[in-house]
């Protein structure tokens, strides 16, 4: 069965003066010849990403698109026709974001995130209409669990992420130390799923492991900044957050740890590792 809009392993049926030629259940798709790769012949299994061109024709490509079918991906726009807007996937053939697919109307330029999803008509193609391919958490996941999170929108509460490419969740505002961009991508872990199958989900860990990592966190802040920091208890949060990217409530602790550890030395102005003393 072919994958539209994927990676295939294909083997070369014939070749050419146009290029490779592989036989799939939906036809033939043409590798152009000058992506052919040195050495191949009639019988050479490719790993061949497949798609459908302008003309409605099967193409093949070795290039690696930015993002297949399935994926979400920030994309930008490099043009709007009569059809709807073009985005920059990373092939010759530009990836189609139709107007019915648009939340709000994109333009030149700018950086828009979207799932990409195989059209009827076989082509691939975006959409901006995110949460209809978010679905609800399912026993794949556990509290606890380590996760990939995409951030997609804000709301009242926090952050909008999806979930290992798949499952909607929520970061408290009370998680984000820094607000990620919308298409930022992070690591997290799941903090609560709830019976409606919505998933709260934190940035820390938890326990002694965060705490080791807060700690080296803060040391390698020290090393950059030539072993000073001029941070206290009584630093804002904010400013906290742009020297270490940690809460003023984990700094205090990673403080209190490396003091006790005889890594650092404690003054009015800031902290300074041991040994580095003016």
């Amino acid at each position: 069965m072919l994958n539209i809009g994927n990676f295939n392993q294909l083997p070369i049926s014939k070749i050419t003066a146009a290029g490779a030629l592989f036989k799939t259940s939906e036809g033939d798709a043409l590798l152009p010849l000058r992506l052919l790769p040195k050495g191949a012949e009639v019988g050479t299994v490719l790993n061949v990403f497949v798609y459908v061109d302008s003309e409605e024709r099967l193409t093949a490509t070795t290039k690696r698109p930015r993002a297949v079918v399935g994926d979400f991906a920030l994309l930008k726009v490099i043009e709007t026709t009569t059809v709807g807007s073009f985005l920059d996937w990373g092939l010759e053939k530009d990836l189609l974001l139709p107007f019915g697919e648009q939340n709000d109307p994109v333009r030149r330029g700018d950086q828009v995130l979207v799932r990409i999803y195989l059209h009827t008509s076989g082509r691939v193609a975006a959409t901006t209409k995110l949460d209809k391919f978010i679905i609800p958490a399912d026993d794949s996941l556990k509290e606890g669990q380590e996760v990939a999170l995409l951030v997609y929108a804000y709301t009242d509460l926090g952050a909008k992420v999806i979930i290992n490419n798949c499952f909607g969740g929520l970061l408290f505002h009370t998680e984000l130390v820094i607000k990620p961009k919308c298409g930022e991508h992070l690591c997290g872990y799941v903090k609560k799923i709830r019976d409606d199958g919505k998933v709260d989900v934190t940035l820390r860990q938890g326990g002694a492991q965060e705490a080791f990592k807060d700690r080296e966190t803060l040391l390698a802040a020290l090393k950059k900044h030539d072993g000073f920091l001029s941070l206290t208890d009584k630093s804002s949060p904010e400013s906290i957050a742009l020297l270490v990217r940690l809460s003023k409530k984990s700094f205090k602790k990673a403080v209190g740890g490396l003091y006790k550890e005889g890594a650092i030395t404690m003054h009015p102005e800031g902290i300074r590792l041991r040994g580095e003393e003016a």
